[in-house]
């Protein structure tokens, strides 16, 4: 498999691994199909890949699988709790949290044992921290007499941001909270393991924890904007903007 596709040491090689990951197309996969990539990833690994089969045609594959099967378990994470599910499954406001809490365990780090109990502690505590957070911000807004009813609006409607995204961070550190006192095994690129690591743990929990933050951006804080613009010139165009609402 030549190329640059999977290049980790650039920022676009690291986009287009985190694309291929999210890519809602993976979810659609049939098993006749899985089993196929499979078999050719196989054929690859044994140097037995028939003639004909481009790089292009493996990426595919290794796409494929990797949206699909666990890499510890080496089995099938059910399709709603993919990282390619955690856009389209994630979005309905009261889903959220009870959809992040299964994604964080659907695709944890397997080589150590995760009690229920902290699938079950994270999924509280994001619950909880949301609803804190947005109940917390709602009454400081309402306080802030200072601002233009239409500031205030804007505020309000973006709200919902912070607090999933807080609970998000939440939800991943409680569920993955034993990885940061256990380790998680490291392996080389032969795919055997060589020891276990504190700090790879700390570093692909903070990563998780920030990729939590930025997956629900485009949901979350694009649209309260967009909408704030265009409500704006509706009123203007009326001529019954409020006043201080808009810049005209």
């Amino acid at each position: 498999m030549q190329g640059d596709h999977w290049t980790s040491g650039s920022f676009l090689g690291r986009l287009r691994h985190f694309v291929d990951i999210i890519d809602p197309s993976t979810l659609f996969v049939s098993e006749k199909r899985l089993k196929e990539c499979m078999k050719l990833l196989d054929d690859y690994k044994h140097g037995e890949l028939p003639p004909g089969v481009s790089d292009l045609q493996l990426w595919e594959a290794q796409k494929i699988k990797q949206a699909i099967i666990h890499p510890d378990t080496g089995e099938k994470i059910f399709m709603p709790f993919r990282m390619s599910g955690y856009v389209p499954f994630g979005t309905p406001i009261w889903l959220n949290q009870s959809h992040n809490a299964c994604v964080n365990y659907a695709n944890r780090n397997a080589t150590k044992p995760t009690p229920t109990s902290k699938f079950l502690q994270g999924y509280v505590g994001a619950v909880t921290s949301a609803v804190s957070i947005a109940v917390g911000l709602n009454v400081l807004i309402q306080k802030a007499h200072k601002l233009s009813p239409a500031t205030r609006m804007i505020i309000q409607r973006l709200v919902p941001f912070p607090a999933v995204a807080s609970a998000n961070i939440c939800n991943v550190c409680l569920m993955r909270h034993n990885e940061l006192s256990e380790g998680i095994d490291v392996l080389d690129s032969n795919g055997n393991v060589v020891g276990s690591s504190k700090i790879a743990a700390r570093h692909a929990i903070m990563e998780t924890a920030f990729t939590r933050v930025v997956l629900p951006m485009p949901i979350f804080v694009l649209p309260p904007i967009i909408m704030s613009y265009l409500e704006s010139n509706v009123y203007c165009l009326s001529n019954v903007c409020p006043e201080g609402s808009c810049g005209q």
